[in-house]
């Protein structure tokens, strides 16, 4: 059961970080054989084409969780922060305090059973096959491969298993007896922190960092792929392709020359601002619910 260190004096990105790989160790299945390097991969444009808790969202939606017309402003506040460009800190205070509301009231079962209908509906189709062989490459070596991403854990875990991975690093939420509280464990797991979740997991699983790899798509990706030895650019935006050129490193692109953002629905610029708005959204249609009752 995650709980939150209400006095903790180390930053949120380490609590975050920290709890991450926890989660992830608990969620785990596959056995490596090099257990000493690892593969670390963000799941939107990078993994998937999209955004994951955008596809997870409009999936509730379908269920009746909230308003054809909140999926709407949804995708209207992601373009705003896609085109926006740099984030800022009170764009991520707001995500922190509309993160609270997340899923509050609800039980993990229900919402892990509902993240692998909407993988089957809305995700399979969507994964990079470039990005996919490239973990597969690594499976096939015998070194795990970790999914890292702002979606909740729980979602990420389900859509590491699908494709045969070994797991992930994902925003953790609290729970008590089964139960969202509606409080993280620190913050979304986003820029920073999924450095930190990754030093966090090299800890426990022994991991050398210098043989490890990583890839993502957004200069917010970048403390992540700092923190590897072996770190590759996925379908990067401008940011991110300057600094691994700039960098020496890698760079693959699956696009076929177009742009993320224009790819079937709205990219996320940052994971993190995505699954604020998401959890916002959520948060608006639970206290409407409620108020209804």
């Amino acid at each position: 059961m995650a709980r939150l260190r209400r006095h903790d004096t180390r930053s949120s990105a380490v609590v975050a970080g920290e709890a991450s790989a926890e989660a992830a160790v608990r969620y785990a299945r596959v056995v490596p054989t090099d257990p000493g390097a690892a593969a670390f991969f963000d799941v939107d444009n990078t993994m998937m084409i999209g955004s994951s808790i955008y596809l997870f969202v409009r999936g509730l939606a379908t269920r009746h969780f909230f308003t054809t017309r909140d999926l709407f402003r949804f995708a209207y506040q992601q373009t705003v922060f896609r085109v926006g460009g740099r984030e800022r800190a009170s764009h991520m205070s707001a995500v922190k305090e509309a993160a609270l509301g997340f899923c509050a009231g609800h039980q993990v079962h229900e919402l892990m059973t509902l993240g692998e209908e909407i993988y089957d509906e809305l995700m399979a189709d969507r994964i990079w096959s470039g990005t996919r062989s490239l973990a597969q490459r690594h499976l096939d070596a015998g070194q795990p491969v970790w999914l890292v991403t702002a979606t909740p854990v729980e979602l990420a875990t389900i859509i590491a298993r699908r494709l045969g991975l070994t797991g992930a690093l994902g925003t953790v939420a609290e729970i008590e007896n089964g139960t969202y509280t509606g409080r993280l464990v620190g913050e979304p797991l986003h820029g920073p922190a999924k450095a930190e979740a990754i030093r966090a997991l090299a800890e426990r699983e022994g991991l050398d960092l210098s043989r490890c790899s990583a890839y993502g798509d957004s200069a917010n990706d970048i403390p992540m792929l700092s923190v590897v030895g072996h770190p590759c650019a996925i379908n990067p935006d401008a940011d991110l392709r300057k600094a691994a050129r700039e960098a020496g490193w890698e760079i693959r692109d699956f696009r076929t020359g177009r742009k993320a953002a224009k790819i079937g629905i709205p990219s996320a610029a940052a994971s993190g601002l995505v699954a604020g708005v998401v959890l916002m959204v959520l948060a608006r249609a639970k206290r409407r619910a409620d108020s209804h009752s």
